[in-house]
């Protein structure tokens, strides 16, 4: 029934002039998932405190809940079609008055932790792009036909949601960078092994795939205590995300997956300085797979002592920042990261190599990420000792991959078993420290049994190394000409 109503949502949207992609597709049924969601989440609060003759306070004001705009219900429990607004009255009722109500929640709540400063956020930042009251009318009545209240509910929203999400990231454009592959990403997970108790977190959180997968991990182990329970909804999962679309997403995605009120922070990650960064702030693993290939302002460079304009590598600095003494990494980056012979990169080599041991490379094959033609690995490392040995896995599948064929959890399942002992194989060997050129700090991928890999860098990566050192000969001809 669930995966039925996603698709007359998902066809009632197309017929909206203001909704062309999947990426808008997405957006739409967000918010109004959320409100279905938090009208559920109401209910079952104000059923449980009069259970226990205690009145509730409700998050939102009466005109505003969803079973009064939206989906009012008559004494036989089905909508009421005379008080249900539709067409222009409706679609003005929720430019005009919801939308600038709920948006109003971020100067009133009580803390930036909360549900009600959620709301706030995630109205302030997306609008309402159905135009047609009537098509809004129709994908109300199709949400309200969701349920929330029980756990396997919740389960199955989740699991049509990720799918939601991943549809985004086969939708070309844009919609890549909302999506790491699911199969790679508990593999990570169970590599780094994030530990009740722990913060994990996740500076580059796009649609918090990492967060919600470390969650559903610690909440498989089973045997937790109601203690552990609450550390897991408040005090676990941390994360930030600078576009407003991804923002709502990752609310929506957390929630979904049974994270009430999730920690994620509407923020540019990279405008934060390295040397604000205190030791309260710092995390004890962090899970991430930061946007490569874009370009940040000097401004921003500003913040970082190894300045380049790579966003990837400037994560990369803020992530070794962020990690507490003992913390544990599991990073997707660029494979040219590990051969790249500009300054900025040799610097960030040398720097990952001697504040962390950095333990694990896995080399991914090209298609593991749909529609993106840039080949990754993942760098796993711990914070507080210098590297002494790298351990590579050259994942292999045996088949290409790609929007059809795409990578699974039978893919990395080897890769996970020969990790937790960092054993030799076909696919595997390691390199001592001691051997990695002290002029270079290059960490290419060179299988000693017979596969290594020859890198072959995209005429455009090519370019922008060559713009990166012809900007390094500018900064150092302006200082030689500031001495004169």
């Amino acid at each position: 029934m669930f995966e039925q109503a996603f698709r007359n949502v998902d066809d009632i949207l197309r017929k909206e002039a203001g909704c062309t992609t999947e990426l808008d597709y997405t957006e739409q049924s967000s918010w109004l998932l959320f409100l279905k969601y938090l009208d559920s989440l109401e209910q079952d609060r104000a059923d449980e405190a009069a259970l226990e003759g205690k009145s509730y306070s409700y998050i939102l004001d009466a005109p505003y809940r969803w079973s009064a705009w939206a989906a009012p219900k008559g004494p036989d429990g089905k909508l009421d079609h005379n008080a249900a607004q539709t067409g222009d009255d409706l679609r003005d009722f929720v430019n005009l008055r919801l939308f600038p109500y709920l948006h109003g929640f971020k100067q009133r709540a009580a803390g930036s932790n909360t549900i009600e400063y959620k709301v706030g956020e995630i109205f302030g930042e997306i609008k309402n792009k159905i135009q047609s009251g009537y098509n809004l009318r129709e994908i109300i009545d199709q949400i309200d036909e969701l349920r929330f209240r029980s756990q396997t509910e919740k389960h199955e929203l989740s699991h049509l949601y990720e799918a939601k999400i991943h549809n985004m990231g086969n939708a070309g454009r844009n919609g890549g960078e909302y999506y790491t592959p699911r199969p790679l990403i508990r593999a990570m997970v169970r590599v780094v092994k994030p530990r009740i108790g722990e913060r994990v977190y996740d500076g580059a959180v796009g649609s918090a795939g990492f967060l919600c997968e470390a969650f559903v991990y610690l909440k498989e182990k089973g045997g937790l205590s109601t203690s552990d329970l609450t550390t897991l909804q408040s005090g676990a999962f941390f994360g930030k995300e600078k576009k407003s679309l991804a923002y709502v997403i990752a609310i929506m995605n957390m929630i979904l997956h049974g994270i009430d009120a999730p920690n994620i922070v509407h923020t540019n990650t990279l405008s934060e300085n390295l040397a604000d960064i205190q030791e309260r702030d710092r995390m004890d693993v962090i899970l991430a797979n930061p946007p490569f290939g874009g370009k940040e302002r000097t401004e921003v460079q500003q913040n970082f002592p190894i300045r380049t304009g790579e966003t990837a590598f400037l994560f990369l600095q803020h992530f070794i920042r962020m990690l507490k003494a003992g913390g544990r990494a599991g990073v997707v980056i660029k494979n040219t990261f590990l051969s790249n012979t500009d300054n900025a990169s040799v610097s960030l080599r040398k720097l990952l190599l001697e504040s962390c041991s950095l333990h694990s490379v896995l080399d991914c094959p090209g298609g593991t990420f749909q529609g993106a033609g840039v080949k990754t690995v993942v760098l796993f490392f711990q914070k507080g000792a210098p590297t002494r040995k790298v351990w590579y896995y050259q994942l292999d599948p045996g088949r290409s991959l790609g929007k059809t064929n795409p990578l699974n959890d039978d893919d990395l399942a080897e890769f996970v078993q020969l990790q937790a002992t960092l054993a030799d194989s076909p696919k595997s060997w390691s390199i001592d420290a001691e051997t990695i050129d002290r002029s270079t700090y290059d960490l290419s991928v060179k299988n000693p049994n017979g596969g290594e890999e020859v890198v072959h860098r995209s005429p455009q990566e090519i370019l922008d190394e060559i713009a990166a050192l012809d900007a390094e000969s500018a900064d150092v001809l302006a200082s030689i000409r500031a001495l004169l």
